[in-house]
């Protein structure tokens, strides 16, 4: 049976949530398989808005169970905040389960963060400051502290005294900070881990199991494809792989398991933090798509960067995922405007790239070009079908679709749960 990766098929920001959560009926696990809490998805359910973080949407239906695989970091803080948060909404958290592979987030891998980026200076990355890149740094450097290291003190302990024997020094003779106590670490995170031990498991078995018994698992990618660590606009990225290849690592789920890979598209492009955007506006329109769109970090609050949709990333998310659908989100936000570019190559130095440049170079010099498309007017909000879109908004989505090069399968034409449009079954 079907093991469904969803992911950004952007720099994030695309609507993921809605997509995740529009799929919740059809499913029984809700997987996210990396990332921590430096992403953000957004529901709407009612008149019921969630920002999810480390939770997976699938926690938001009844009838899902909510993994966090092991491809996560975890700050343990952050998600008891976030599981208290919804059940004070009355949403129950009761059947998460979390893998006990996944890395836990630090204190010192906060510390860290906030105090390198500031170091950095203008050449900052425009990271979170959450300690997600030094607590990957250090699971990659062989002394992260797992999930499971919480079910043994000792071993807690130990691993602790180890980490804060060098980043101690690192903090207090690099960036003359001070220092953290291991002894109030441990407290703290013993703290954490009665309340996680009921979730803890082995999930990568369960979903195994799962999919032998016929049960439909779908996998949910923070962040986007120009953000994964190999194949997005390095330096700027994220410390994990958002993409399809990430969901297999990240969960635990081989790759002869997926049957569908579904990228979230944006009808235009969005970009939070440092690093190159070819098609952004610096301009009163970018400032129009901003406010229309709504477009602030659910993690952060910061501005999002906004431009117009790039096909020439489009592609490379079909080529590098193996996309089977796409799912085109805020339409509706374009209605109103005369004429829509997009951008269907670059330019860098006179030359035309159908493709991203293969150097960062090339790439921070690539020149949007662009074709314009007739807009409409028409609010879109209350379309049932894809018959019911104005003309031009239907012909929009077929030449985004075609230079995509995977279809359109549902556009969203408004925030709310049921402002999607479906044009072929997503499982």
């Amino acid at each position: 049976m079907p093991a469904v990766v969803l992911f950004g098929a952007q720099w994030g920001d695309e609507g993921k949530g809605k997509a995740t959560d529009l799929l919740g009926d059809q499913v029984d696990y809700v997987v996210r398989y990396q990332g921590g809490n430096n992403a953000g998805h957004t529901v709407v359910i009612g008149d019921q808005k969630y920002a999810l973080h480390l939770l997976p949407t699938g926690v938001l239906s009844p009838n899902v169970i909510p993994v966090i695989g092991n491809g996560v970091v975890i700050d343990p803080g952050v998600l008891l905040s976030e599981i208290e948060g919804l059940e004070a909404r009355g949403v129950s958290s009761e059947r998460l389960l979390i893998s006990a592979n996944a890395h836990l987030i630090m204190p010192h891998h906060k510390a860290i963060d906030k105090v390198s980026e500031r170091y950095l200076g203008k050449a900052r990355i425009g990271t979170t400051g959450r300690g997600i890149g030094p607590a990957y740094g250090d699971k990659i450097y062989r002394m992260g502290i797992r999930v499971q290291d919480l079910l043994d003190p000792g071993i807690l302990q130990k691993k602790i005294e180890i980490a804060l024997g060098e980043k101690n020094q690192i903090l207090t003779k690099i960036y003359n900070r001070r220092g953290l106590d291991p002894a109030q670490v441990l407290e703290e995170y013993l703290g954490y881990a009665e309340r996680l031990r009921p979730h803890i498991a082995d999930t990568s078995l369960i979903l195994s199991r799962a999919l032998d018994e016929g049960k439909v698992v779908l996998l949910e990618g923070g962040q986007g494809n120009l953000l994964d660590i190999d194949h997005g606009t390095y330096p700027f990225v994220t410390s994990s792989s958002p993409t399809s290849g990430g969901a297999c690592t990240g969960a635990g789920i081989p790759p002869t398991r997926l049957t569908r890979v579904i990228g979230i598209l944006k009808a235009y492009t969005t970009r939070v933090g440092s690093g190159p955007f070819p098609t952004e506006l610096d301009d009163e329109m970018g400032e129009w798509l901003r406010t229309t769109g709504g477009e602030y970090g659910v993690t952060t609050g910061r501005n999002r960067r906004c431009g117009w949709f790039d096909a020439v990333i489009a592609r490379y998310a079909t080529r590098i995922n193996g996309v089977t659908d796409f799912f085109l989100t805020k339409l509706d936000v374009l209605s109103g405007l005369e004429k829509i570019p997009v951008c269907v190559a670059y330019e860098v130095d006179g030359v035309r790239h159908d493709e991203i440049p293969m150097t960062q170079t090339d790439f921070h010099h690539a020149t949007p070009v662009y074709e314009e498309f007739p807009g409409w007017q028409e609010d879109i909000s209350g379309a049932k079908s894809f018959e019911d879109l104005p003309a031009n908004a239907r012909a929009y989505v077929k030449a985004l679709e075609e230079m995509s090069g995977a279809p359109i399968s549902a556009i969203g034409v408004g925030p709310g749960r049921t402002e999607t449009l479906q044009l072929r079954p997503l499982i």
